[in-house]
């Protein structure tokens, strides 16, 4: 007799596509009833099955059609709103297309009568349900009901512009119409903060087009346009973050630059703000710095297990000095503080210098520079100096006479940690001869040189086999020959990525550790090709070859690789 799933129970039609073993289902059973759970959702709890095996079994069974998630990435947001999201959130389900008569809705659970019958109700039309997997639809909710969200909130501050004082002759808000709840200019600012808290971005663009403003966001190292309030509300938006940084607000021939602290219920935000006139009037950048508890570790940053191994070396030396280095926004500060976590115990005094403070670490006296009141650079290495460090940590080498200091401080006892703009580690060396250390001190108190860079991991939602171009390999530097040996990966986009293909992001690192042989190059003014050539003989792995070996596991794609490495 044939196996017709129709009239199976789950557990049978799982069992008889070989996705579980009788004892597990057995043991499914018995515990069924603590978790109040379906047999399905029980098994799935248990790490039996996959949401894809339980997705497949329900539709043998049931005989609903499975969403096909291509759609779900561009869903018109009028036919989702057709179900108001509590409900939709609460019973697990999420509208997907309109006809005259009929709405298909993607749900969970189709068989959920009371479920099916309120949405008749609530609909006034029939129902067409299709299956989906919960987390599918936990990110495909997420995502509509937030935008549906946002855009209800900007129309809204739209809708009451008129109400905003601004005065045009001398480009001045109202301040007190600022202090209103319901002041639409407020409503805008604090929906855009708090959006771009929520999508976890490192900056905030706001920008004026020569017919709109736009607003961007910096999520995983790529910008993303969010909304686009009126270009006539633009200078209101400027004016009140000027207000908030307590810049000045009649000023917009010239930059400025302020920072506003945010505090809610859950987080404490800094705000480092950045203001710049331009053709189409003032641009706004804004960077946001969580001050939360550091959450990092060497462990989750990405360095490979030899890497790891030589860094963790070289930080737990009791001079010298260990920079890191790349442009801003590379995981340049993340890394050190995660290096101080590592070391931290209760006999090492641990102190850092820092403009800003990107990050609270508990057990280190951390102190934060501040120009206007005189609180420099030197001055607070100067005085940190006289609190007995064991470590320094320095936020970043600027100039000769903040060089200067770190280089005595290593050579008399200290361990210091900083951060330097270079492109790749050789360069870094002679980058800091070039700032004005004699190479003869940069070669006797240097450690190690770590450059860095952050690539964007493939969504594991949606990565798939991918065949790169001959343009593409030429760029990456692989042959034709290699490429063969290689399985590409690539992530297509999908509703758990925001259709970009990519989710998180992880560290390629280049490590030059000073040897014997690299510091008398360096005494002897070699320069930055040849540092390069010959910490290469030495051992050290390459930014591109990181990326590459990134690649090879299918963690990132080609295309980050093209993007952010050169070809040695």
């Amino acid at each position: 007799m044939s196996f017709n799933p129709q009239f199976a129970r789950l557990g049978e039609i799982l069992l008889h596509d070989g996705h579980v073993s009788e004892s597990q289902v057995k043991d499914a059973l018995i515990k069924q009833s603590n978790f109040n759970l379906k047999i399905g959702e029980t098994l799935l709890k248990l790490g039996y099955i996959t949401e894809t095996q339980l997705l497949d079994a329900l539709h043998q069974q049931l005989e609903y059609e499975i969403v096909d998630e291509s759609t779900l990435l561009d869903l018109d947001k009028n036919v989702v709103s057709l179900i108001p999201e509590p409900f939709a959130v609460q019973n697990r389900v999420i509208a997907i297309n309109e006809t005259e008569d009929t709405v298909v809705v993607a749900m969970t659970d189709p068989e959920n009568i009371p479920v099916t019958d309120n949405l008749k109700k609530i609909l006034k039309k029939q129902i067409s349900p299709v299956l989906i997997s919960d987390t599918t639809l936990s990110d495909t909710l997420e995502r509509y009901y937030k935008s549906i969200r946002t855009t209800t909130q900007v129309e809204d501050a739209v809708g009451n512009f008129d109400i905003v004082a601004v005065d045009d002759e001398e480009n001045e808000i109202n301040i007190d119409a600022s202090a209103e709840a319901d002041a639409p200019v407020v409503k805008m600012v604090n929906l855009i903060i708090s959006e771009a808290i929520k999508a976890a971005a490192t900056d905030i663009h706001i920008e004026p087009l020569s017919k709109r403003s736009r607003i961007r966001f910096r999520v995983d190292g790529a910008l993303r346009e969010v909304m686009n309030p009126p270009l006539a509300m633009h200078a209101g938006i400027v004016s009140l973050i000027k207000v908030m940084s307590k810049l000045n607000i009649a000023e917009r021939r010239l930059p400025q630059d302020g920072h506003i602290s945010l505090k809610s219920t859950t987080k404490s935000v800094d705000v480092r703000v950045s203001i710049t006139p331009t053709v189409n009037g003032e641009k706004v950048v804004m960077r946001l710095l969580d001050k939360g508890d550091f959450g990092f570790t060497l462990t989750s940053l990405g360095f490979e297990e030899d890497d790891l191994e030589i860094f963790r070396k070289w930080i737990k030396r009791p001079y010298g000095i260990n920079i890191v280095s790349g442009p801003t926004g590379s995981g340049k500060s993340t890394t050190l503080h995660a290096a101080l976590k590592q070391i931290l115990d209760i006999e090492t005094n641990i102190m850092t210098v820092e403009d800003p403070v990107e990050y609270r670490l508990d057990g280190t006296t951390q102190i934060e520079v501040k120009e206007k009141i005189g609180l420099t650079f030197s001055s607070a290495l100067r005085s940190a100096l006289r609190q007995d460090p064991d470590v320094l940590l320095i936020g970043e080498i600027r100039d000769e006479e903040t060089a200067d200091i770190a280089v005595k401080a290593s050579l008399t006892g200290h361990l210091v940690f900083t951060t330097l703009h270079a492109n790749d580690a050789p360069s870094t060396v002679t980058r800091l001869i070039d700032i004005g250390v004699p190479s003869y001190l940069v070669g006797s108190s240097l450690n190690l040189v770590l450059a860095q860079r952050l690539v964007r991991k493939n969504c594991k939602h949606c990565v798939t086999d991918y065949t790169p171009t001959e343009d593409e390999l030429k760029a990456a530097g692989i042959s034709e020959e290699e490429a063969k040996t290689i399985n590409f990966k690539i992530g297509v986009g999908c509703v758990h990525c925001d259709n970009t293909g990519y989710s998180g992001r992880t560290g390629i690192f280049e490590i030059l550790e000073m040897n014997a042989d690299i510091r008398k190059l360096v005494f002897d003014n070699g320069n930055q090709e040849q540092i390069r050539e010959l910490a290469l003989k030495t051992g050290m792995q390459s930014l591109h070859a990181a990326a590459v070996k990134k690649m090879k596991k299918g963690i990132t794609s080609i295309r980050e690789v093209i993007k952010l490495t050169i070809v040695d």
